[in-house]
């Protein structure tokens, strides 16, 4: 009998622990399912914004050494995002000299505080990023960490650049990208040095993928700095790519770098937006370059649930206004 008492505590012993190794399993895989019906991580819409190209020197530079700010006129429509993106079409330094090429761009570091006002994340993967050395950009990039700005598409080495900058907001894991295209090809980040993150189709295929596998988001958007300045309308190169990057498990593509609005194109239910054209700008060249979108799309695990543009009116001084006139374009799925 002693025996049997035994052998039956034993059972019940193991019986219980193999219970709570059963609920222990669950409990792992509930939480790291997405699709966990967890409160902490219920399906509550993230918002994020996307302006485009961003220069902060000349009258610009010079508005903010006043104390004025040229991004004003948006901060309410910034202040309603949950994650808001720009593209930094300059370095800002105070070190470095000028490269040899038509338009080089450079800011002062007292812009940061204003950006920080309205940005989260700025883009760094354009043809602006190099106009003063990679002794500037590294400063740059001390510089952006110190103002509390996150970046993504550059950084102190290779590695760095292609590093997808991954943001939480609502419980939605969202991983951001950023490469550019526009030749030539001479400020990429290389092993042991500082620039900006190059694209490659291959390369950029398996950094969505990584993003996904390795660091675990739920959604991954790619800004790409691509195709050619004043096309009002993307080229094959450009919509080859976007299908590439969709197909790969990119949940938006948006791009800059024409210095006008191209179309709007949605994928298999995923948005393609070409061009938002500028925002901070100066030196246009004609109305359609004094254009630009600040570009809102709404996000949940699913994806890209719905997207709207808000115009900026550009004036010749570079300063963007708000223009409660234009016809807006708009998309939900």
């Amino acid at each position: 009998m002693k025996l049997l008492a035994c052998a039956l505590s034993i059972l019940r012993a193991g019986l219980l622990a193999f219970s709570f190794a059963q609920l222990s399993i669950v409990a792992w895989a509930q939480a790291a399912s997405p699709t966990a019906h967890d409160p902490a991580r219920r399906e509550d819409a993230v918002t994020l914004l996307f302006a485009g190209d961003i220069v902060l020197d000349d009258d610009a530079g010079a508005l903010i050494a006043r104390g004025g700010d040229p991004l004003a006129e948006f901060a309410p429509i910034f202040a309603g995002a949950d994650l808001r993106v720009a593209n930094l079409e300059c370095v800002v330094a105070t070190t470095g000299d000028a490269a040899d090429k038509p338009f080089t761009f450079r800011a002062h570091p007292r812009v940061l505080p204003v950006l920080k006002r309205h940005l989260d994340v700025v883009t760094l993967a354009n043809n602006h990023s190099g106009d003063y050395g990679r002794e500037a950009f590294a400063e740059m990039l001390g510089l952006l960490r110190s103002a509390g700005l996150a970046y993504v598409g550059g950084g102190y080495n290779l590695r760095e650049a292609h590093t997808p900058l991954v943001v939480e907001r609502k419980g939605l894991r969202i991983a951001l990208l950023s490469y550019n295209e526009f030749l030539p090809r001479r400020f990429e980040a290389d092993w042991n040095a500082p620039g900006v993150a190059w694209s490659e189709d291959a390369r950029v295929v398996a950094d969505i993928r990584r993003a996904r596998e390795l660091y675990r988001a739920d959604l991954v958007i790619a800004f790409m700095h691509w195709g050619w300045e004043s096309e009002l309308t993307a080229d094959a190169r450009q919509r080859q790519l976007a299908r590439t990057l969709l197909a790969a498990g990119a949940d938006a593509v948006l791009g800059g770098h024409p210095h006008v609005r191209q179309e709007i194109e949605i994928i298999d239910g995923k948005p393609a937006v070409y061009s938002v054209g500028n925002f901070v700008m100066k030196e246009t060249a004609d109305d359609e370059q004094r254009l630009g979108w600040v570009l809102e799309l709404t996000l949940t695990r699913s994806g890209v649930t719905a997207l709207r543009t808000h115009t900026a009116r550009i004036d010749r001084a570079g300063i963007p206004h708000v223009d409660p006139g234009a016809q807006e374009r708009s998309w939900q799925r």
